[in-house]
């Protein structure tokens, strides 16, 4: 019987830490940095702008990642089965994998939906009365829409990163470091 252990140990392992440190890293990175600098240092229609190209990137390679980091999942017998044979492995990546592809899918195409259904309602509410200060009854409901979809996107975006790092505290304690 071939045993491809060796392959698991040299190959797959180092690649799978590789990819599981890229799908951390980005969406740390993504999450707390790149949005809060931009939210801060850019005009709302630029943040805006760069928000409806980064977003579904962003959600993309979360979600590639994530399926990355579950089909290099070492085992001694290399097998797609191993990955599932231990709950530890595959539930923190189901979650993270669901949560990311509703980002993905749904929440955030609708999140974009009404950020641009605000911005046009900005305009038109201004020029229908340039010195109002309150807003219309179409302007409230598109900011309720959008604040519920926004909130779901960042929930599921930080069930995806709690899962993300539950994953990672869990492979931190199985990784043993022998003499070289």
């Amino acid at each position: 019987m071939i045993s491809f252990e060796p392959f698991t140990m040299q190959v797959l392992a180092p690649i799978h830490l590789l990819v599981y440190s890229s799908l951390l890293g980005t969406s740390l990175y993504q999450t707390f940095a790149m949005t809060k600098i931009s939210y801060q240092a850019l005009p709302k229609t630029a943040f805006r702008s760069l928000q409806k190209k980064v977003f579904p990137f962003y959600f993309r390679v979360q979600t590639f990642l994530i399926f990355g980091s579950l089909v290099t999942l070492p085992s001694s017998t290399w097998s797609p089965i191993a990955a599932f044979s231990h709950t530890i492995n595959w539930i923190p990546h189901a979650v993270a994998g669901v949560t990311a592809v509703l980002n993905l899918l749904v929440y955030e195409p609708r999140t974009r939906t009404f950020m641009i259904e605000v911005a046009h309602q900005e305009t038109r509410d201004a020029s229908r009365t340039p010195n109002s200060k309150e807003p219309s009854g179409e302007m409230q409901q598109f900011r309720r829409h959008f604040s519920r979809a926004h909130a779901m996107s960042i929930h599921l975006n930080l069930i995806t990163i709690g899962s993300i790092l539950f994953y990672g505290w869990t492979l931190g304690n199985r990784i043993s470091f022998g003499a070289m």
